[in-house]
């Protein structure tokens, strides 16, 4: 039986409802995706949230996903009415490409406001979305300054925090959150491959199976070169697949310690820009 990957704990809910009472006070919400899995790292429930306030819909970590997917999500989320932004929130220009992007996403607002003559407000917006987006990494670019804890692991922002840019941006910041129950497994195990969930609450070597077997589809090429496997080596099955793996890396019969290693890879870019939901 597959596994049933699920993760809420308490801070999760505490932070719904801080977001649900704080909503009110902010012009725009940024919804925070992974480019990699930009419908599974969609929380449903703070879809809901959000509801019809103005959004910007920021695609993050998009240096490591697969560029023509990442195109084609980006013109999918735009028919369906969202301002879109894809992000490198490594890159310099990242507080101005934010605040601009911001800006569009209010512009309906702000000429309302103008023409009450009401200007050169800041705008306010809530940052939102699943552990280990990249939330923390964004904020201390918009403020250029180290002020939110950063880790490449899931759960590190434990509090919701208003923070102040020099672009007249204020933010508040939340906890990245889940949903308390996963429809599809498949969506729990994305989640997991990509690390928006605790490594400690899953299996590695189901979610090394289930890497083999995307990029089986996908890209073979990219395993068969990374680990030096014969050239047939998906004319196995997976299970048989991993087990070569474990051998070629020296681990004798560790498939842990080898699935492990996949998926450090995979999350490090080794394996090349992937995108796990496909259009």
């Amino acid at each position: 039986m597959a596994q049933i990957i699920q993760w809420f704990p308490g801070h999760m809910a505490k932070a719904f409802r801080l977001m649900r009472e704080n909503l009110k006070l902010v012009d725009v919400a940024f919804e925070l995706v992974d480019a990699r899995i930009p419908d599974s790292s969609r929380n449903p429930e703070v879809d809901k949230l959000i509801g019809g306030k103005p959004r910007l819909l920021i695609m993050t970590k998009a240096d490591l996903a697969d560029p023509e997917q990442t195109r084609q999500w980006k013109a999918k989320f735009e028919s369906d009415g969202h301002t879109v932004l894809v992000l490198d929130t490594r890159d310099p220009r990242t507080p101005q490409l934010v605040t601009k992007a911001a800006r569009r996403a209010v512009e309906a607002k702000t000429a309302a406001q103008l023409a009450r003559g009401i200007q050169d407000q800041p705008i306010r917006a809530m940052i939102t979305g699943i552990p280990n987006v990249g939330k923390s990494t964004l904020l201390n670019h918009l403020v250029m300054k180290n002020v939110a804890p950063t880790a490449d692991r899931p759960g590190v922002t434990k509090k919701v925090a208003w923070l102040k840019t020099p672009t007249k941006l204020e933010l508040l910041d939340s906890p990245g959150v889940l949903w308390p129950k996963f429809e599809d497994q498949a969506i729990g195990m994305k989640l997991a491959l990509t690390g928006a969930v605790k490594d400690t609450i899953f299996s590695k070597d189901d979610a090394a199976l289930f890497l083999i077997s995307f990029f089986r589809d996908y890209r073979p090429e990219a395993i068969v070169a990374r680990y030096h496997l014969e050239e047939n080596a998906f004319e196995q099955d997976n299970v048989q697949i991993l087990l070569a793996i474990t051998n070629k890396l020296g681990f004798k019969d560790d498939y842990d310690k080898a699935s492990e290693r996949l998926l450090n890879d995979l999350r490090k870019g080794k394996l090349g820009a992937f995108t796990l939901d496909e259009l």
